[in-house]
């Protein structure tokens, strides 16, 4: 791959995940502080992310591989992205939010695996040059946070401004960028996108005790994207989006501690690391304080990177061994519509439920929201030591890490 093409990729991964960090983590507080939105309002402008989850691999796997190169496809889709963007700029009303955001949503699952598909066919070692492509998005990410909480306008409509700018600049960019023709026979079938193929792995139990604890975990995970933000900025925290951007820099380092951890635990005991870790920072969350007890919230942002790569990256190397050559692609497919759809959307949904439970006179008691995840990480954690019984050790291959 060419130093120009090198470039251009590393630029599309930095821009995409600019315009998403700007708006997605500091939604829920924009919705409470700047349109009065309710708990429930909340949750569901955070369920439209995972029902657009649902749909973008239909979109992406049948359509846009096999008619259109992806390069347009992407520049078309962010272009109509920034529209509906502007049209959120211009909302002023929490219930017409929804089907807002749901309609940007819709564009903009569909670039996560576009800019994934781009980026991968113009390498010959994706395994050894992706990782470096595709870190740039967590850089830009970590970067538009603390831009957004230098300047404290985390609970206003500049977040969904500064995504739209970002948009309109990467849809133009986006037709400067390599050509990726389409192939009519990529294109994923139904019954693969739906990973319908890997059925066949839930007669292993071990497999499905995974799988249905990857779902339940996605409940709680939805609160953390939901509630931290609004959650630490009642508790009297300054300058939240810098603070919660460490999360995203803790992920970056325990992602290369995989391949040692995975080879030394093995898959069992770093799971069970993953929800522990679960466990505690839900816990820290809930009970500590922007006095004395802040150190709490710091361990908590900090977790991230075990929670996230310990349980959601090894789970996915899990389900790459398990299902081999042929039905890989249906199982990775399989696990991404069960947790970052079904599970990910009850749970958004669920975390506005629960803060509009706790919420008496507009006052929120966090520490009761907090312990909702806190115990159903609890039962995931229990279900999964008793019956989760795969303990193989084997090292990943480090293109086996980004997905």
């Amino acid at each position: 791959m060419s130093s120009k093409i090198r470039i251009q990729l590393s630029i599309m991964m930095f821009l995409l995940f600019f315009m998403w960090g700007a708006w997605y983590g500091q939604m829920s507080k924009y919705l409470m502080t700047g349109l009065g939105a309710s708990g429930d309002q909340v949750g569901n402008a955070y369920a439209a992310f995972s029902l657009a989850m649902i749909i973008a691999p239909f979109f992406v796997g049948m359509i846009a591989d096999r008619y259109f190169a992806a390069q347009k496809v992407l520049g078309v889709l962010c272009l109509l992205g920034a529209g509906v963007l502007y049209l959120i700029t211009q909302n002023t009303e929490s219930d017409s939010f929804f089907m807002l955001i749901l309609a940007y949503c819709l564009t903009f699952a569909p670039t996560l695996a576009l800019t994934t598909s781009i980026a991968m066919q113009q390498m010959q070692s994706p395994e050894k040059e992706f990782p470096g492509i595709r870190v740039l998005g967590t850089i830009a990410w970590i970067l538009v946070s603390n831009i957004v909480g230098f300047y404290g306008f985390g609970d206003k409509v500049t977040i969904f401004e500064l995504s739209m700018y970002t948009s309109v600049l990467l849809g133009i960019f986006s037709f400067f960028l390599p050509d990726t023709p389409p192939n009519p026979s990529a294109g994923a079938s139904f019954s693969q996108i739906l990973g319908l193929d890997a059925f066949k792995l839930f007669k292993d139990r071990s497999f499905a005790i995974f799988f249905l604890s990857s779902v339940l975990i996605c409940i709680p995970l939805s609160f953390y994207y939901a509630m931290a933000n609004p959650s630490l900025t009642d508790a009297g925290v300054q300058n939240v989006e810098n603070k919660m951007s460490l999360g995203q820099a803790s992920e970056v380092i325990f992602m290369l501690l995989i391949p040692i951890a995975y080879t030394r635990l093995g898959v069992k005991k770093m799971l069970i690391v993953g929800l522990l870790a679960w466990i505690a920072r839900f816990l820290f969350f809930g009970y500590g304080n922007a006095g004395s007890g802040e150190w709490m919230f710091y361990l908590a942002i900090l977790l991230h990177g075990v929670c996230y790569d310990f349980f959601f990256v090894t789970g996915q190397i899990y389900t790459d061994n398990k299902a081999g050559e042929k039905i890989k692609s249906s199982a990775q497919g399989l696990i991404t519509l069960a947790t970052y759809g079904i599970g990910m959307g009850i749970g958004s949904k669920l975390s506005g439920i629960v803060l509009d439970m706790y919420t008496k006179d507009g006052v929120k008691d966090w520490t009761s929201v907090w312990l909702v995840p806190t115990g159903i990480a609890v039962v995931v954690l229990i279900l999964f030591i008793l019956f989760f019984t795969d303990s193989k050790k084997s090292v990943p291959a480090q293109g086996e890490l980004v997905h």
